[in-house]
């Protein structure tokens, strides 16, 4: 059960002093100092993926060797995890090398159960969970969106986007579910590997998911999202901050995973049967705004190539 208390403060109505039901190092409340909208639709809280439909893998299956390091905290010279990455995360808990906000695309493997190492090692980061404090608020235009309450340095770990891990094909079907007032949440990751081959899984947080779900596009986010493998091959998908970030402020990331949208796009796309589907418009105000939130026209066809008007 969600933890609800509704009661005036000067920003508006507690609606829920903790929509994360205690799973989570800190309480998130969610907050309404807009209009008369009640609480969230109902979710299961889960703060990282859980297995759904459609995908054979399962995201709570250990399946990656540990280090044999007995030190409080790894070292990159000994250390078989960072050995995998040359060490994530710098002395100040920070992602390193978030330089190029367009292209950060290592790979980040953390100390995991198996390892030896202590649970106050550095290379345990995105698996410790929140570390800042959060809260859900209503937005003017876009629903429900998710801020910080006090600042966060730039490459800090800020969130997960988790939920059901599920198959293509149950993407699809969800996807194709859906009606034009319905907020989509599945998330696509594909990781291209040096041989030529893609990774791909979907993370849908609609029903079961965490935290992540409420944060909004932008198309100049200040949040970037990595791949981060712990236990599983199936990476959890964290959120660093990419730059500073004020307390108070919407927390965003681009839903295309371009991190910053470059290009205008049509406000319409054409799908499988010749079918146009509007794209929803983007209220993010920012100066480099497309227009439209990005489209993942891949769930809408199975059988042909996408033809894009």
């Amino acid at each position: 059960m969600i933890a609800s208390s509704p009661r005036a403060i000067g920003s508006g109505r507690v609606l829920a002093s903790d929509i994360c039901c205690g799973l989570e190092n800190l309480p998130v409340p969610v907050i309404n100092g807009v209009d008369d909208e009640g609480l969230p639709p109902v979710q299961q809280y889960t703060p990282e993926n859980v297995a759904g439909p459609g995908e054979d893998l399962d995201p709570t299956e250990i399946n990656l060797p540990g280090c044999d390091c007995l030190t409080a905290s790894c070292k990159a010279d000994t250390c078989t995890c960072l050995q995998r990455f040359k060490g994530a995360y710098d002395e100040s808990m920070c992602l390193v090398d978030l330089k190029d906000k367009t292209s950060y695309s290592r790979p980040v493997f953390e100390c995991n159960i198996m390892c030896k190492c202590s649970e106050a090692c550095k290379n345990r980061l995105v698996q410790n969970g929140l570390v800042f404090k959060l809260q859900v608020f209503r937005t003017l235009m876009k629903g429900w969106g998710l801020r910080t309450q006090e600042p966060i340095t730039k490459g800090r770990f800020v969130c997960e986007y988790g939920g059901e891990i599920i198959g293509f094909l149950e993407a699809s079907r969800r996807i194709q579910c859906q009606n034009s007032d319905d907020m989509n949440y599945i998330i696509a990751l594909r990781e291209h590997l040096s041989t030529g081959e893609i990774l791909q899984i979907f993370v849908d947080p609609t029903h079961t998911g965490n935290v992540g779900r409420f944060l909004n596009h932008s198309c100049d986010p200040n949040l970037y999202m990595v791949p981060v493998r712990v236990n599983s091959m199936i990476p959890r998908l964290a959120l660093f901050a990419a730059r500073d970030i004020a307390a108070e402020e919407e927390l965003s990331y681009d839903y295309s995973g371009r991190f910053n949208s470059l290009v205008k796009e049509d406000r319409t796309e054409e799908v499988a049967g010749g079918q146009t589907l509007s794209l929803k418009p983007c209220y993010c105000g920012a100066r480099t705004c497309i227009g439209s939130l990005p489209f993942d026209s891949s769930l809408y066809n199975l059988k042909d190539k996408l033809t894009v008007t």
